[in-house]
């Protein structure tokens, strides 16, 4: 489920070339979530991500989008 966020928001920053530090900041207050979700656990499995905190990733993703399409048009 991590490399699939991970995925989203690597995805989401190409395509509006902001910054991982800042995307964690606005999104969660984190300027390091994306280095925390690269590392891998001592076990070899990935980060883990709450529920809570995903849902807030992607509802900041898609409101960015939405701001960013309203100023386009």
């Amino acid at each position: 489920m991590q490399r699939t966020l991970l995925t989203e928001i690597l995805e989401f920053l190409a395509e509006t070339g902001m910054g991982e530090y800042r995307f964690g900041l606005l999104a969660v207050r984190n300027g390091r979530l994306l280095a925390q979700l690269r590392k891998v656990r001592k076990n070899g499995r990935p980060a883990r991500v709450w529920p809570e905190t995903e849902s807030k990733i992607r509802e900041f993703i898609a409101a960015e989008r939405r701001r960013r399409s309203r100023e386009a048009a």
